[in-house]
């Protein structure tokens, strides 16, 4: 294992990229804001980035990252890499620490996880674009679908289709989302529950130096019959949303410079 300490560049993904998966860095550096999957890596070289990332940073890095530029999967590794003065690695920590929740043996305690990313644009255009429920499609990987069923004021119900998975099943389920402009908050959870007990979200925005903050916070429990355990899905959910936040902060940069004087459309 060869853990490397600080933070990586895009010209170190790019390194690996073309010394371990044969990317062509001429086209990688005419198209910057290329997805991986644009710039023709596929499942095995993301395969081979994965162990690459992981042996240098001790940091996982799900299959969604084949969305994101590669700038968007510095920033994803970069985010969750080994702090210097941090003698445990991440992935080593996660296997020795101890389980939480009321009965370490028993019953499991609720989830909870919370991810945010600054985005580079204005905190209206922000605040606009991401709660477009109807153009989720656009904005996220992982969506096929969202159709509006009911609108009352600042609450919407709607449906959520994702895209299919690895077996082929596309999952679906309704939504009530309530957006607060003052507070600049929303609450949302889940109505069809699935194998929740309970879902419930709340996004925050803030506005920082660089731009503004989109923080999600989840909360669930998870159904004694549910295929997969409390743990499990806070890792899944913490993974899944890295990725999403990364997918948005680029798209939504590309429509703020596009807005910009001086900005293009590409």
């Amino acid at each position: 294992m060869t853990v490397t300490h600080g933070r990586p560049r895009a010209a170190d993904i790019t390194d690996i990229l073309v010394a371990h998966c044969g990317l062509d860095a001429d086209a990688a550096a005419r198209a910057p804001a290329a997805s991986l999957e644009e710039l023709g890596m596929d499942s095995l070289a993301l395969l081979e980035l994965q162990a690459v990332v992981a042996d240098r940073w001790q940091v996982q890095i799900p299959e969604q990252a084949a969305q994101l530029s590669i700038p968007a999967v510095a920033d994803l590794v970069a985010r969750q890499a080994v702090p210097p003065d941090d003698p445990v690695p991440p992935i080593q920590r996660a296997a020795t620490e101890p389980p939480t929740g009321p009965d370490r043996a028993g019953e499991q305690g609720p989830g909870h996880t919370e991810n945010g990313i600054v985005i580079a644009a204005p905190l209206s255009l922000v605040w606009d674009v991401t709660n477009d429920v109807a153009n989720w499609p656009q904005l996220f990987t992982e969506y096929a679908a969202a159709e509006i069923l009911r609108r009352t004021g600042d609450t919407v119900l709607f449906r959520l289709t994702m895209v299919p998975d690895e077996n082929g099943i596309s999952w679906s389920w309704v939504s009530e989302r309530t957006a607060d402009p003052v507070t600049r908050t929303v609450r949302a959870h889940r109505v069809e529950t699935g194998p929740f007990e309970f879902m419930r979200l709340r996004w925050y925005y803030t506005c920082e130096p660089e731009g503004t903050r989109l923080t999600w916070v989840q909360d669930f429990a998870m159904k004694p019959d549910a295929p997969i355990d409390t743990p499990a899905m806070v890792e899944r959910i913490n993974a899944n949303s890295r990725v999403q936040l990364a997918v948005i902060k680029e798209r939504i940069e590309r429509m703020a410079a596009s807005d910009t004087p001086g900005g293009t459309d590409e």
